[in-house]
């Protein structure tokens, strides 16, 4: 069965298709703020699936992913949603629908205790667990539980906000830097966000270590992550299809 895989974000929206759990090699990206009948029908025109599924942090945008693609079965994750996972949440509803597919992927993928790092517009840090107790999601001791995190904002938010709020900062291209000293403006405010997001990055996972049983293994994913944890070898998998690969686990889940 073919499946629409709807990743909507805050700043893009990405669309992908899966056949029998395999990505396929069709992708589509449509600006958030520009999500609409007609950026969909254009977009998606040529496209051929049996169903869909949607993650959303953006409950406009949801209802109108949902609104086009009512024609065939399609699945808004929520903490209400089929999971591999139980969750160990006082307040469950105000989980965002990518932390959870991010945690379900890890889980099934890398197994777990397990730390979900999603390098975005902000960067989310998520715990799962090998064991938890009963709740209301599962009324049986739970192989794998979503156990919450930690949310900071994106080294791109960090960075532009900078900018905005200097008269003399400008924007800066992220990459990689030549050195700590910086030799110009430039070259010392890339030294300060990319040194200074992996101590950030560093820290929290040391504190979410001391709270977690067992060894977690720590996975990466999002559009910052290869520049990130190029200097952090405690992040042992780099996944940047996991919030795709998730929703594709998940969609058999809640067919």
């Amino acid at each position: 069965m073919r499946t629409l895989l709807v990743d909507n974000s805050n700043t893009r929206t990405k669309f992908a298709l899966s056949d029998d759990k395999q990505l396929l090699d069709w992708r589509a990206i449509i600006p958030t703020a520009d999500i609409s009948a007609e950026s969909l029908a254009h977009t998606l025109a040529n496209t051929q699936w049996d169903r869909s599924i949607i993650s959303s942090v953006v409950p406009a945008k949801a209802s109108t992913l949902e609104e086009y693609l009512k024609a065939k079965p399609c699945h808004l994750v929520s903490y209400k949603s089929q999971l591999p996972i139980g969750i160990d949440y006082p307040y469950p509803e105000q989980i965002g629908a990518d932390r959870l597919v991010n945690a379900a992927a890890a889980h099934v993928l890398y197994g777990s205790p397990s730390i979900v790092l999603d390098f975005g517009t902000a960067v989310t840090f998520d715990v799962i667990t090998a064991t938890g107790a009963p709740n209301h999601q599962s009324p049986k001791p739970a192989p794998a539980m979503y156990c919450g995190g930690v949310i900071a904002p994106g080294l791109a938010a960090m960075t532009e906000g900078l900018a905005r709020r200097t008269a003399l900062l400008p924007q800066i291209e992220l990459e990689e830097p030549e050195r700590a000293v910086g030799k110009s403006t430039e070259e010392a405010m890339l030294a300060g966000a990319v040194y200074g997001y992996r101590g950030l990055v560093r820290e929290i996972i040391t504190e979410l270590r001391k709270e977690i049983p067992g060894e977690p293994i720590i996975i990466a994913t999002g559009g910052d992550a290869p520049l990130i944890t190029r200097g952090l070898p405690d992040i042992q998998h780099l996944a940047p299809q996991l919030t795709l690969e998730g929703l594709s686990i998940l969609a058999d889940l809640n067919n």
